[in-house]
């Protein structure tokens, strides 16, 4: 028996690893959509391949198309397209498979990172599988198989690694200490621009961990100020080189509004977060797809589970015995209601979705298990049921965004699965591509640039239907070459004719129908 339970933690790992490793084959051989935001990191690699600089998106100059203007993208961080580069260059593969490759790295480290985090902050190495386990079977571990979503499975790889190392540190005057604050924040924000409020959570870590010894206030005010010397110089070197350069996140604002969401979803990220609350309700405030719940609804569940949270973690603290752990667990917490509240208070352009709390979620995880485990047998029993059908949702979301990516999709040069364009658009993109060297071409949809190597790209926002756009962001002026603009079919009239009026030196536009769904627009 001793032996078997010895054993259950290589065995749980085991089997993860294994079921991870078909699924990344299953979408390396068909593989999976993009959502919008690493489309325009992988506009910038396309740049970047065609001779452009450092993070560069070189686009047709909107004041004459005929010349390249040359954006700098800040909003996103540099990872999401970077590392399927790599292996691009690596394995001479597609970007599609180049994203297969990357999920599969990011969650084998990612999970082996989370299950040392676990027992460094003192869980058995039972309890600490059990955790990853529980964390394999989430709607956000396998959405990557069906949309590749860039920087979150990055920072999944990185997260359990860096908390890692914010518990290994005892003295300040460590060089090793000081080349992981430094090297960690770069890290981090290479996965993701959002780091930077965990960043700061862990070095609150490091600090109370070395400081909480002393009594006196000097102590620990030296402590923060040798731990605060390498962590401005991480976060100076990323403001100067790369945030300084565009807008991104948290620039500007638009004044202060006090809503019940507004700290009560911070508040209730560790289930919506950790347990895929807003994923299995298809985001309870942002549904780019629809609402599965009306606003008042939603809001109540986001104060029911806000209350919950709070009280099942003040259960968590007073009983899982681990000091570390506690530490790590309440300070993450905090900065993260914190951080996201105030954003969320300024109006700042950070959406309200689980995925920007998922350290925190994570984290909770082996809290909740380890409470859980000492409760009467119903309790567990109701935990098991729970995790069951949290399992099939997330197994039936990837089966069948596998099989309609794969079955339904359409598939260019760029291996990604398109579901803006069907395949005869695909087609008929593909080859005019081959054909034109100085065309330019115009989608309503950041990925479908991807599927054009020879020729220059214009993406333009999709029109609502209040039909209201910003014309200085749909001018362009002057001529340079032929013009294709692929639309919806449902853009035919008046969407259509905005978009071509846009472009004010063409005109005797040509409507080709692509298919039932989509249409062509062309001017030489």
């Amino acid at each position: 028996m001793t032996l078997s339970k010895a054993q259950l933690p290589k065995i749980i790992l085991a089997i993860l690893v294994i079921l991870t490793v078909f699924a990344a084959f299953a979408v390396f051989r068909h593989p999976m959509a993009i959502f919008p935001d690493p489309s325009w990191g992988f506009q910038v690699m396309r740049s970047m391949q065609h001779g452009g600089g450092f993070n560069m998106r070189i686009v047709p100059d909107q004041s004459d198309i005929s010349k390249n203007y040359g954006e700098f993208l800040s909003w996103w961080s540099p990872g999401q397209y970077l590392v399927p580069y790599f292996f691009i260059n690596l394995f001479h593969v597609n970007a599609g498979q180049a994203c297969a490759l990357t999920i599969l790295f990011c969650e084998v480290i990612g999970l082996f990172g989370f299950y040392q985090f676990f027992k460094k902050a003192g869980f058995s190495a039972n309890v600490s599988a059990v955790s990853v386990a529980f964390m394999a079977c989430q709607m956000f571990y396998v959405i990557p198989y069906v949309f590749y979503n860039g920087g979150e499975v990055l920072l999944f790889a990185f997260g359990g690694w860096f908390m890692y190392g914010c518990l290994s540190f005892n003295r300040v005057k460590d060089w090793k200490l000081i080349l992981f604050i430094l090297v960690s924040g770069w890290v981090g924000f290479i996965c993701k621009s959002s780091f930077m409020w965990f960043y700061a959570a862990g070095l609150c870590i490091i600090w109370i961990r070395v400081s909480r010894a002393h009594t006196a206030l000097s102590k620990w005010l030296i402590n923060g100020f040798w731990i605060g010397i390498p962590a401005v110089l991480s976060f100076a070197v990323i403001y100067l080189t790369y945030l300084s350069k565009g807008y991104n996140p948290t620039s500007g604002g638009n004044g202060l509004k006090l809503l019940w969401e507004t700290f009560g979803f911070p508040l209730a990220s560790p289930l919506l977060s950790g347990f895929s609350v807003d994923e299995l309700t298809h985001g309870l405030l942002y549904h780019p797809d629809g609402p599965m719940f009306s606003y008042a609804v939603s809001v109540l569940m986001i104060v029911v589970l806000a209350i919950a949270t709070v009280f099942v973690m003040i259960r968590i603290l007073k009983t899982v015995p681990y000091a570390e752990y506690r530490l790590v667990l309440s300070v993450v917490y905090i900065v993260s209601v914190l951080f996201f509240g105030m954003a969320f208070l300024r109006q700042l352009a950070i959406s309200y979705e689980g995925r920007h709390f998922r350290m925190v979620g994570l984290i909770f995880i082996p809290g909740a298990i380890y409470l859980i485990s000492r409760l009467q047998v119903g309790y567990r029993a109701l935990f098991a049921v729970v995790w069951i059908a949290i399992t099939y949702a997330s197994v039936q979301y990837m089966v069948n965004g596998y099989y309609t990516n794969k079955d339904q999709g359409s598939h260019g040069t760029s291996g990604i699965t398109q579901q803006f364009l069907d395949q005869a658009a695909v087609n008929e993109l593909t080859q005019l591509d081959k054909t034109h060297k100085n065309a330019v071409f115009v989608f309503i949809s950041p990925d479908l640039a991807l599927e054009v190597r020879n020729n220059r790209v214009v993406t333009l926002d999709p029109i609502g239907p209040d039909m209201k756009i910003n014309y200085e962001d749909f001018q362009h002026c002057g001529h340079a070459g032929p013009l294709y603009i692929f639309l919806p079919s449902s853009y035919k009239g008046a969407k259509a004719s905005m978009i071509m009026k846009s472009f004010e030196d063409y005109s005797g536009f040509r409507l080709t129908q692509l298919s039932q769904d989509y249409v062509l627009y062309s001017a030489d």
